[in-house]
């Protein structure tokens, strides 16, 4: 069972870990006030409605786009302190009660305790669910 245990939480731990280092982008396409696709990782496609740019520039009438992307950017943990030299006096204090409780919270005991074990069991003189005709079914 705490071998279990270990196992998980240093997996967890290893993905805590990963994914607070893990920097990713997140790409949206807006047509209108409608939210048409999302991408991670890469460009959004779009929904095919984006204006181009006109063939002559003599046109003095523009268009407004009525498409939008917008971009997320998540950034990751770029730094991890690997030294643990500046700890102070509370957090040691904190850390050994810590692992003292852990060590102790797994502790089994080697026989099986039992106070009643010396006594004799009462004898039974009759049967009380008969007598009162009570039957589990």
């Amino acid at each position: 069972m705490k071998q279990v245990f270990h196992k998980i939480m240093s997996l967890v731990m290893a993905f805590v870990v990963l994914f607070s280092t893990m920097s990713f982008t997140i790409n949206m396409h807006y047509c209108g006030d409608t939210l048409v696709e999302t991408a991670i990782f890469h460009k959004a496609k779009g929904c095919g409605m984006e204006m181009g740019i006109p063939s002559t520039e003599s046109c003095s009438i523009t268009r407004k786009n009525c498409c939008d992307d917008k971009q997320l950017s998540i950034e990751g943990q770029d730094e991890l302190q690997m030294q643990f030299d500046k700890v102070s006096f509370e957090q040691q204090v904190l850390i050994a009660s810590f692992v003292y409780a852990y060590i102790n919270l797994f502790e089994g005991y080697d026989e099986d305790v039992n106070s009643f074990r010396e006594y004799k069991p009462p004898l039974v003189v009759r049967q009380l669910y008969k007598l009162d005709e009570t039957y589990l079914i």
